[in-house]
């Protein structure tokens, strides 16, 4: 949701999901799939990992705050490319470290190794293009002295 629904929404008395109620603010798996741009199924296969484990009302579900935090976290982990191991230690660290050290220098030298292998991937791809072009120009000069259209 972008700030101005948010704003709209607020002044309109409506409650907002990350909003000032509290951390017992509970959530149904239904408004953090809609939060997080993401399907129930996904939240339920986070949950069968061990990722989250929210609190359970007969057959219901209810989300906390922390489980919110967990899940964005989560999230954020597989968009860098984390492996679902790597996210479970990243949110053991969360869990462990107040301070977030660990969990900060982890972070950092995951985003440090995935710049490496973005820039080599640029690298590979600039020279593929290069020599693409090349025998693109050879190409046309072939067609070009042999009197074929181009």
């Amino acid at each position: 949701m972008s700030a101005r629904p948010q704003a709209r929404a607020r002044r309109a008395g409506a409650a907002d999901p990350a909003g000032e109620e509290g951390a017992a603010r509970l959530f149904t798996i239904g408004e953090l799939a809609a939060e997080l741009a993401i399907t129930t199924r996904a939240i339920r296969f986070y949950e069968a990992k061990g990722l989250i484990a929210p609190a359970r009302r007969g057959v219901a579900r209810s989300y906390s705050r922390r489980d919110r935090a967990r899940l964005k976290l989560i999230l954020r982990g597989k968009n860098l490319g984390f492996t679902l191991e790597e996210i479970a230690h990243y949110l053991e660290l969360y869990d462990a470290d107040p301070a977030q050290i660990t969990q900060t220098q982890m972070l950092l030298a995951r985003i440090e190794t995935a710049i490496e292998d973005l820039q080599e991937k640029r690298a590979d791809l600039d020279r593929t293009l290069k020599e693409l072009k090349e025998i693109r120009t050879q190409c046309v000069e072939h067609l070009r002295r042999k009197g074929g259209a181009h």
